[in-house]
């Protein structure tokens, strides 16, 4: 299983999502892969991604098992199900 943290540098919240994701290391010792849909335009387009930020839980066959949208972070425990 793959869980991807798809959003922009340098934006108004990127602050917010770097610290989620610092706090998601600390708690579950574990980091998100990171895609900025800027140099990964392919990834976004197979996933419909369109709101950034957006976190993707992608199952082994490549399908959907979960996504959170949007500056409304999810928590932790949800995430970190789909990883550990």
């Amino acid at each position: 299983m793959r869980v991807v943290c798809v959003y922009r540098d340098n934006q108004d919240y990127s602050r917010s999502v770097n610290e989620w994701l610092e706090a998601f290391k600390r708690q579950t010792g574990k980091e998100l892969e990171i895609v900025d849909p800027d140099r990964e335009p392919n990834f976004c387009e197979v996933y419909d991604i369109v709101e950034y930020p957006t976190i993707i839980a992608i199952g082994n066959m490549g399908d959907v098992r979960a996504i959170w949208r949007g500056r409304d972070l999810p928590l932790i425990n949800d995430v970190s199900y789909y990883v550990l």
